[in-house]
């Protein structure tokens, strides 16, 4: 029968567990951080003519959304297509400034998954 192995983890093991686990932390810490900061953002995001624009948090809640009187004189359907548009400009940079924030956030901790 074999002696001192416990559950098969060396001390060396436990080591790297245990930063692992600092580490996590460390990203748990910072990602409340960032979250707090995303919810104080606003990003813009505007259609090709800038006669729309839509304001959204960093986390992507709604904030405003400004409609010009051109934009408005184009029509309903012509309307609806630059609120998507300038919807789908503020989402994708809010997406891209979460995903680099986390990046940011992660880099350098060497986390399995991250």
């Amino acid at each position: 029968m074999a002696q001192g192995k416990g559950f098969g983890l060396g001390l060396g093991k436990m080591k790297e567990l245990a930063n692992a686990f600092q580490q996590a932390q460390k990203v748990q810490e910072g990602a409340k951080l960032l979250q707090e900061e995303l919810e104080q953002m606003s990003i813009e995001g505007t259609n090709a003519d800038g006669s729309v624009k839509v304001v959204l948090s960093g986390n992507q809640e709604p904030r405003s959304v400004e409609i010009s009187d051109a934009a408005i004189a184009k029509g309903s359907a012509d309307l609806s297509a630059a609120v998507t548009e300038a919807l789908t400009d503020a989402y994708n940079k809010s997406t891209e400034t979460m995903r680099s924030r986390m990046e940011e956030l992660t880099s350098g901790l060497n986390l399995p998954g991250l």
